[in-house]
């Protein structure tokens, strides 16, 4: 009776207190604390190689003094880009280009209604014939009040008024003459000629539009002379000269070419703490305004780089690696690559300077 008692009254933070020190004496021997004397000493366990084949190329690592390039974004535009716009309100009656097209210095672009424009090139017309008409009536007036003078039959006040009312006609019809050839340039103003040898760029507006001044209709462009716009920061274009030549990288055909910077924009922009460069881009297929480039541009002096050939990286899925050669064995070793030059590949981790390397290429299988 009593011993039933005892086990009835026995605390209850001893269940706990039994549950936890069980899990502590698990944790232990896993880690080997209260194992037996033999232990497995820390480091890496070494892995037999394989043996370096006869004749392979093998290689020392080595660092190289590389500039530290960063890349910049840009916009390819052509270095001659326009609006084409009227000159005057008028209805747009025909648009005979589209985007794409080729056209040649005075091909026709777009026909605005001209029967304003017709109009007041008649009345303007006319009114130099009239005032050329009495512009001629007042010269031979002239003339007469002149010999009149002369012979001391008109008197002074006659001919000062008759002198005057002359020259006030050869005056109004040099305005009219005036007039009437500004209307005949405005005439030709209804239709849009094309500036130069280009490409059309995008088609703004249609037929039947109210075509306004200064509210193009299309955009004209040199397709052949090309520039990367690219803005980067200040501290790196003190960095860039005039002539200087840099890579160039274009996404859309996939490919890099040399260009030369021949515009540096002196204004820094005060917000963004940037300055605008522009590099003249090669001819190169595929090459065409808007597409978006990246410069690239050393903003810091040369750092040491260790550099090794593509050739020499094998991949396992995400994995790099390339074979270390100890001895005469080759070990496998992970490494973290960073920017590519080229044919070489920068290493970021895994390799240190003066390692011998086997050369392969290819991915692993």
């Amino acid at each position: 009776m009593t011993d039933d008692n005892t086990v009835a009254h026995k605390p209850k933070w001893l269940i706990p207190v039994a549950a936890i020190s069980a899990l502590l004496l698990v944790i232990l021997f896993a880690l080997g604390v209260l194992s037996g004397d033999k232990k497995t000493e820390s480091g890496n366990t070494e892995i037999k190689g394989e043996a370096l084949p006869e004749g392979a190329k093998v290689l020392k690592v080595d660092s190289h003094a590389e500039a530290n390039l960063l890349s910049w974004q840009g916009t390819v535009r052509s270095r001659l880009a326009v609006k084409i716009a009227p000159k005057l309100n008028a209805r747009i009656v025909d648009v005979l280009v589209h985007p794409g097209d080729r056209l040649k210095k005075g091909d026709v672009i777009a026909r605005l209604d001209g029967r304003d424009l017709l109009a007041a090139y008649n009345a303007a017309n006319a009114a130099h014939s009239a005032a050329q008409a009495q512009a001629v009536q007042a010269k031979a007036e002239e003339n007469r009040i002149i010999d009149l003078y002369n012979k001391q039959a008109a008197t002074r006040q006659n001919y000062d008024a008759v002198l005057a009312q002359s020259q006030s006609a050869q005056a109004m019809a040099k305005q009219a003459a005036s007039n009437a050839q500004q209307s005949k340039v405005m005439l030709g103003e209804n239709i849009l000629y094309a500036p130069f040898d280009g490409v059309v760029g995008e088609r703004l507006q249609e037929p039947g539009d109210m075509s306004m001044p200064n509210q193009p209709i299309i955009t004209f462009l040199k397709p052949d002379d090309l520039r990367l716009e690219v803005a980067i920061a200040d501290r790196c274009a003190a960095r860039a000269k005039l002539g200087m030549q840099v890579t160039v990288r274009i996404d859309a055909i996939q490919q890099a070419m040399s260009g030369t910077i021949d515009e540096i924009i002196p204004e820094i922009d005060p917000l963004t703490r940037s300055q605008q460069l522009k590099v003249r881009l090669p001819k190169v297929n595929g090459l065409q305004h808007g597409q978006f480039g990246w410069l690239e541009l050393a903003c810091q002096a040369e750092q040491a780089t260790l550099l090794i050939p593509v050739s020499a990286v094998l991949h396992y899925g995400q994995l790099q690696v390339v074979k270390v050669v100890v001895g005469n064995l080759l070990h496998n070793r992970h490494i973290r690559t960073g920017k590519q030059y080229g044919e070489q590949l920068e290493v970021l981790s895994g390799l240190q300077e003066g390692e011998i390397i086997l050369v392969t290429g290819g991915k692993a299988q």
